[in-house]
């Protein structure tokens, strides 16, 4: 059980991290579940779960609360991210301070991306708990039809790929 919450978790987070994704196959942009590889609202993957496990309102309320938490938690760290982007900007490619700049962008994407995946965690754990025991096992279904799916596109998107 603990191997079907955790993988996923670590697959939406990835997909929550990138910021540009083109995974455009033989299949097109929709991917292997007709939605896209681009989970750019809130949640991502997450929600859509949560959409079929008809939630009450009571738990789409702490649902939305857990969401709004970490969204503020990780506010700090994405708003060093822009600033130290900006710094980077505006410096002149080739300067002592472009290098300056671009080793702070670094520290702060990194300390940014930890927090990510730290909040991520914590947002999956608060709402796998808010859950009924059935939710928790339709849960654990549909993760694991995702990525069946996931599988069976990825392995068919390979067989499409010419060697080089």
């Amino acid at each position: 059980m603990r191997k079907l919450i955790f993988l996923p978790a670590a697959i939406l987070a990835a997909a929550m991290l990138s910021t540009a994704v083109n995974a455009q196959g033989p299949d097109g942009p929709d991917g292997p579940d007709g939605h896209g590889w681009h989970h750019h609202h809130r949640g991502g993957a997450l929600m859509h779960e949560l959409k079929e496990l008809n939630l009450t309102s009571a738990q789409q309320t702490s649902v939305k609360a857990v969401f709004k938490s970490a969204h503020e938690q990780l506010k700090p760290q994405f708003e060093a991210v822009r600033t130290q982007r900006q710094a980077l900007d505006a410096a002149t490619p080739g300067s002592a301070a472009f290098q300056t700049a671009a080793t702070s962008l670094a520290q702060a994407a990194s300390t940014a991306a930890s927090a990510r995946v730290q909040e991520e965690a914590s947002v999956r754990t608060q709402v796998y708990n808010l859950l009924t025991s059935a939710q928790q096992a339709q849960l654990a279904t549909l993760q694991a039809q995702h990525q069946a799916k996931v599988a069976a596109w990825q392995a068919s998107h390979a067989q499409a790929q010419p060697s080089n």
